[in-house]
């Protein structure tokens, strides 16, 4: 990974054995560990070394880990991936809606893990995105003149379905969450019609997935939200 010799990850885990795992798994792609046991450690490392990634527990002994994700979110955009034995959605969607950039319940591989931070450095270098074409994929997205095409043709989209598309496409390799995609795209008034998005989705499907039953690149994340895949 470019200049991982020079990356701290900030690692917030109150469980010793969990610590080491992690710090052994990122040391040999040449991360630069700090690791933080509570939220006040935590807060403290954030702010003497800053790095470039977080790797953030929920329960910690002198706080939720929910807290310091939103205290972090008043200054900083550094990636965090939360890792959490909490496995229900609404965990997740809170945890995503607070400003987290990933979620892996545990257990996890370390394989996935070290994805999900790939594809979190990737979206923090590419923001902000004020390029008026996007290409992902066989995707060509002109935010300018209002086209998509899929692989060279020009598909017809409605105007609802190109937002969709270019918010996906502006946040790409991330998850957003049904409540993120409705208050943007449809306003806040709309935020708990989680059928518009499905139907919508639907459509989006049939326009630029080969086979819209097995999307390779709209991916559902069940009860959470959407991601558009970036690779």
């Amino acid at each position: 990974m470019t200049n991982a010799l020079a990356a701290t990850v900030l690692v917030v885990e109150d469980e010793a054995p969990m610590r080491r795992f992690l710090r052994s798994a990122l040391a040999t792609r040449g991360f630069r560990v700090v690791e933080a046991g509570t939220v006040r450690e935590a807060e403290e490392a954030a702010t003497r070394t800053p790095p470039i990634a977080i790797v953030l527990d929920l329960g910690l002994p002198d706080g939720d880990g929910l807290v310091l994700l939103r205290r972090l979110r008043e200054w900083s955009t550094t990636p965090v991936i939360v890792l959490s034995a909490r496995d229900r959605e609404d965990d997740k969607v809170t945890a995503l809606d607070a400003g987290a950039d990933d979620y892996l319940t545990k257990p996890f591989g370390t394989s996935e893990l070290l994805a999900r931070i790939r594809v979190a450095l990737r979206h923090t270098r590419a923001q902000p995105s004020d390029e008026p074409i996007l290409e992902i994929g066989p995707l060509r997205i002109d935010r300018a003149r209002h086209e998509v095409a899929v692989d060279g043709k020009l598909v017809h989209l409605t105007p609802i379905e190109f937002r969709l598309l270019a918010l996906l496409a502006r946040h790409a390799g991330k998850v957003l969450t049904h409540r993120q995609l409705l208050l943007e795209v449809w306003g806040p008034g709309s935020a708990h019609e989680t059928h518009y998005l499905r139907v919508h989705m639907a459509a989006l499907r049939r326009k630029i997935e080969r086979d819209p039953a097995r999307p390779k690149w709209l991916a559902t994340e069940a009860g959470v939200g959407y991601r558009l895949r970036d690779q």
